[in-house]
């Protein structure tokens, strides 16, 4: 099984590239914002209770996120396992996804961490504003706060896969093209075993 963590800043490209690492590995996408909207509309037991925090202007816990991963880890599927993207956020949650997947016999597989200036950044966030409808991206000073944040917890978590030999930096500056062949050959690269026996 192969279970794939990406990460990286605002407008490095991870949802475009975790659609296409999916389909390169034959793995389930998982994006937590995803995950919420879609319990929250199937009105479950775990989307009535996000969306109550939500509606408060409260951060949904690292608890209740994990919960939505299990529900999904569940579900029958025919692929070989998973790509998160948009979690882990912090080492708790890092932890609290190896716990997770050590319950379910398994573990990640790799940390890929795309590699972004801020000043390209903020460029694509900018021109991602002006069709995203997304209030954050509209402003350059809201956007270089978001980044600034995201740097500042950037490390720790880093260090955390680093430390498990884990953490893959990949340069996400290229064509959509060029930067998904770098991170199929950093995955392919993770084992001299066909990847579908990876973590087995």
């Amino acid at each position: 099984m192969i279970n794939l963590v990406l990460f990286g800043p605002p407008g490095a490209g991870k949802g475009t590239q975790a659609v296409l690492l999916a389909e390169t590995f034959n793995l389930v996408h998982l994006s937590t914002g995803d995950l919420l909207r879609h319990e929250i509309a199937e009105k479950t037991d775990l989307g009535r209770l996000a969306a109550e925090l939500i509606d408060k202007g409260e951060l949904v816990p690292d608890e209740i996120v994990i919960s939505m991963i299990e529900s999904r880890l569940k579900k029958p599927r025919s692929t070989v396992g998973f790509i998160f993207d948009g979690f882990p956020r912090t080492v708790a949650q890092a932890q609290a996804l190896d716990r997770l997947l050590t319950k379910h016999h398994s573990k990640v597989s790799v940390m890929l961490c795309l590699a972004v200036e801020k000043a390209e950044l903020i460029n694509r966030l900018l021109k991602r504003g002006l069709t995203s409808g997304r209030c954050d991206d509209l402003e350059a000073a809201t956007i270089e706060h978001r980044i600034d944040v995201y740097n500042e917890k950037t490390a720790p978590i880093i260090n955390y896969y680093e430390s498990q030999g884990k953490y893959f930096p990949i340069q996400g500056v290229g064509t959509i093209e060029e930067i998904a062949e770098n991170l199929k050959q950093a995955v392919l690269s993770m084992s001299s075993k066909p990847i579908s026996t990876l973590n087995q």
